[in-house]
């Protein structure tokens, strides 16, 4: 088995597999472009192929995602228990459609549970509650914790909305559920799709100048590699991925797709500059060199400010310009990241622990 650590990030990686685009959902500015109305799906043997070349590839984990994978279910259920028997940790990302009652729901956790899943992610929010209720999320929610799961669950973020993650607590079936303490929320902002378009955030969550430093960099790209449902491998599994071309590094066709998409991505300078600094260290960066590029209490989400990195001519033609004095400072973090860090990290532990 080849092992991922022979790869420039030697994090454990990820591989995101979306079995269908169709969703019960049409959430606006939906990062996957997803609704009922789109059909496009993943045959079942490029699921198991991409699953068996992640395998040999030494991947930690396999996140079925969407649209909404569920709707896939034949294929979802196989691709887990491959997963599983390969020895993959899996995870699905849902939003918990199926949970129509206690009998609906208890059905399909204890299907996913005998097939191997081992992380329940369920999404919410005020967009997704216009499509599915939150009584539904909160018996999905209560079910997985009665078969065992620790519960993620992935709560939009604006500043003027009706759900919270208080609110979602506060939910009859949830407040007090004996394994409450099993549920772990994260807020996260929800993003327009355009990078020019401002998201109804706290001003204090924008990045600017002052707070920029604290950013840190993109724990997706060259970390987590999706196959989308029309067979395109990219090298990250971020919101609005779909609207960067540059983020595509491959098709899932053939013996190695997944390593040459790996090969390809990590070639990449401007993405080893996204995974070690992160998209708005960049913006800064460039209005450093083209001060008419103004970024500063445009974005909450790393994701928005990444679009902005690929789509404004004007940071583009900075980047192409003036790469070279950047070049030196990302290799420094790649080797501060990926050798010096973790010798650091493994002489100040005890020794009992090594």
């Amino acid at each position: 088995m080849q092992n991922t650590a022979g790869s420039v990030c030697s994090r454990e990686k990820i591989l995101a597999v979306m079995p269908t685009r169709t969703c019960t959902a049409a959430c606006r500015h939906c990062g996957s472009f997803s609704s009922p109305k789109v059909k496009q799906s993943l045959e079942a043997s490029v699921i198991r192929t991409s699953i068996e070349q992640a395998a040999e590839l030494g991947f930690a984990l396999i996140a079925f995602t969407g649209g909404e994978a569920t709707l896939a279910w034949d294929e979802l259920l196989e691709g887990i228990g491959l997963a599983h028997t390969l020895g993959l940790r899996t995870r699905l990302v849902t939003n918990a459609h199926w949970a129509e009652s206690a009998h609906a729901a208890s059905k399909v956790v204890t299907a996913l549970h005998a097939a191997g899943l081992d992380e329940l992610n369920i999404s919410t929010g005020d967009e997704h509650a216009r499509f599915v209720p939150l009584d539904r999320v909160a018996l999905g929610i209560a079910t997985g914790l009665e078969h065992g799961y620790t519960v993620h669950i992935m709560v939009e973020y604006r500043q003027n909305r009706s759900i919270t993650k208080t609110v979602l607590l506060a939910h009859p079936l949830l407040a007090d559920h004996p394994h409450r303490e099993r549920i772990e929320i994260v807020e996260s902002p929800w993003m327009p799709l355009s990078p020019e378009q401002m998201g109804d955030y706290r001003n204090v969550d924008r990045v600017d100048g002052e707070n920029v430093h604290a950013r840190g960099p993109c724990t997706s790209v060259l970390e987590s590699y999706t196959v989308h449902p029309d067979g395109r491998v990219s090298a990250c599994c971020g919101l609005g991925m779909e609207l960067i071309e540059e983020l595509y590094a491959g098709e899932a066709r053939g013996p190695n797709f997944l390593a040459n998409a790996m090969a390809d991505a990590e070639g990449d300078l401007l993405k080893l500059w996204l995974r070690y600094k992160g998209p708005e260290k960049i913006l800064a960066w460039a209005s450093e060199r083209d001060p008419s590029i103004q970024w500063e209490n445009m974005y909450a989400h790393n994701c928005q400010a990444c679009q902005r990195v690929y789509h404004d001519p004007k940071v583009a033609a900075t980047i192409l310009t003036h790469y070279k004095e950047a070049e030196a400072e990302i290799i420094e973090s790649v080797v501060f990241d990926e050798v010096l860090y973790p010798l650091l990290r493994a002489s100040a532990l005890p020794s009992s622990t090594r």
